[in-house]
């Protein structure tokens, strides 16, 4: 229980610059000394349970805390176009906050997900009185998270949901028969109505000037505030977070805003520190934290001045999985991390974990000439273990049963005699050949567990197309080795003794990526499958290889 009681006044009209009415809940610490604010914009409705315990907590903490539905959400007025309007609209929200008689003036942004990302978008438009953000799993800018052109398949769901003045019921409708249909960009029909942002999105299948309007990663010394930055390894959005962290740390307008960034990583889904288990795994009982506190002692800092060493702390707090502890780093990505290659090999039968494929720090000899080959078909994908809906995509499941496919190539090490700590990005350097003019290579990094336990540490995807950017679309040759580099994104993860790490290579994840039709078509408008021939090269000359970041033991 915080110092103050609690008020509450509820539907409050904020007209926005273009006269569109924004309804807004206000919760107050009842007292008669002026007060910072915090405010919170959402799309997913400001009237839960969840929220009422969580502006209770910052009001009864000292902090005039406000709730607004979005433009077009709840009760406020005007159309959900989403993030196009949510940067004029998160600036005239916090003016007008601050403008109030009982505000302080210094107002700080909290939220996570969307909520995140219009934070971002809210920043670039220097409102005078945004002092503080705090962001959690944040998304980032398109096509990074999906870099397959189109949307993913399951964001037609988040579209369903929010696609009314209320939350629409997802559970309803058979999402699985759903995303197999073709044309992706009329998917729509089977969920029974038309999703006109959702049909938009299929007409730019790159990164244009359309899909620019919600980017803000390229523009970080535009930006000159402090940020915690918090998610989780197993957020389907994490790598917002770190790529966030970093480009603060390094490009954020004054070095005083570089110097104020921190960062929390935790074991955690997109719904962050609500249980210690996630899938099969139990992180034991310090996994959960009281984010609350941290979250108000970071705001008691920049909106109240109080100063208490907070920035004298390292910056990152990280749960290290495998050995289910917390630990407190510098920087990002950690400055005593030894890259290593662990390289691709195989006697030429890599296919499923019963073939002949194997994972080591030795570079390929002139020897190794084998390749491997794998057919991929996309009437028959590799399925990516995840519940249907958006909620939450993937976690640390366990792919030993689909790694029984023969489309799906495996590279193990072998089993480990010492703990091995990954801790930082992950990048493959894959060279490979295909005899389609366009298609994809996926990764997964795998911890391979005694007991046969494959948790899926993290993956990545790329485009044949894309292989040189999102902005620049090219078609390949068919049968002509190409070199593609394929973000897999961040984690920690102790690989402890007697584990094995585990490469997968193969061309599809579905549902969490469309899949790609093989044939060069515009993306999303054909219903023609194809099945490519893929040939992935392990020798001297093409040496494909998983880059890890190795923590030395200290």
């Amino acid at each position: 229980m915080g110092k103050y009681d609690v008020k509450i006044t509820r539907d409050i009209k904020v007209v926005m610059r273009d006269g569109v009415k924004l309804s807004a809940d206000l919760y107050q610490p009842n007292t008669e000394e002026k007060v910072p604010a915090i405010i919170v914009r959402t799309p997913y409705l400001k009237g839960t349970a969840k929220i009422l315990e969580t502006a209770n907590y910052f009001a009864e903490n000292g902090y005039g805390v406000m709730y607004m539905d979005v433009r077009g959400r709840g009760d406020s007025e005007g159309e959900f176009d989403p993030y196009f309007n949510e940067a004029d609209d998160g600036y005239d929200s916090i003016e007008w906050l601050a403008s109030q008689q009982w505000c302080s003036g210094d107002v700080g942004t909290m939220g996570g997900s969307y909520l995140a990302r219009i934070q971002w978008l809210t920043a670039l438009k220097k409102p005078p009185h945004l002092k503080a953000m705090i962001a959690t799993v944040t998304p980032s800018d398109p096509f990074v998270e999906w870099p397959t052109g189109i949307p993913t398949p399951q964001h037609l769901c988040w579209l369903y949901m929010t696609s009314g003045k209320v939350m629409q019921d997802v559970d309803l409708l058979d999402w699985e028969s759903i995303y197999k249909y073709l044309p992706l960009e009329e998917m729509d029909v089977n969920v029974g109505k038309v999703m006109d942002r959702w049909r938009e999105e299929f007409q730019h299948p790159y990164l244009d000037d359309w899909w620019k309007r919600m980017c803000y990663q390229d523009k970080f010394e535009q930006i000159d505030l402090p940020v915690l930055h918090i998610s989780g390894w197993y957020d389907d959005e994490q790598i917002g977070t770190p790529l966030n962290f970093y480009g603060m740390t390094t490009s954020a307008a004054s070095e005083k805003a570089r110097k104020s960034q921190k960062m929390i990583m935790g074991p955690w889904p997109h719904q962050i520190n609500k249980s210690t288990t996630l899938g099969e795994l139990d992180f034991g009982p310090d996994s959960l934290i009281d984010l609350n506190s941290k979250m108000l002692r970071w705001f008691d800092h920049w909106l109240k001045g109080k100063n208490d060493g907070m920035l004298d702390e390292p910056a990152i707090d990280m749960f290290v999985m495998g050995d289910n502890k917390w630990r407190q780093e510098k920087e990002w990505p950690l400055a005593r991390t030894k890259w290593t290659k662990y390289f691709l090999h195989s006697k030429g039968n890599a296919n499923s974990r019963f073939g002949d494929g194997w994972l080591s720090t030795d570079q390929p000899n002139e020897s190794e000439t084998s390749t491997d080959g794998y057919t991929y078909d996309p009437e028959n994908p590799v399925p990516f273990i995840t519940e249907p809906t958006s909620a939450q995509i993937g976690g640390p499941d366990n792919y030993s049963a689909v790694e029984r496919r023969d489309d799906v190539l495996v590279y193990s090490t072998d089993t480990l005699a010492e703990d091995v700590e990954v801790t930082g990005p992950i990048k493959m350097e894959l060279y490979a050949t295909t005899d389609a003019v366009d298609t994809d290579f996926t990764v997964k990094l795998i911890d391979v567990w005694p007991n046969g336990f494959a948790q899926r540490l993290t993956d990545g995807i790329v485009r044949a197309r894309f292989r040189n950017g999102m902005e620049t679309p090219e078609l390949i040759e068919p049968n002509k080795v190409y070199k593609y580099e394929i973000d897999c994104w961040n984690t920690s993860q102790v690989f402890k003794k007697g584990h094995k790490i585990r490469v997968e290579i193969s061309s599809s994840a579905f549902p969490k990526y469309d899949r790609n039709p093989n044939t060069g078509e515009p993306l999303g408008k054909s219903t023609n499958l194809k099945a490519a021939e893929q040939t992935i090269y392990h020798n001297k000359e093409f040496p494909s290889a998983i880059v890890l970041p190795i923590i030395p033991s200290s």
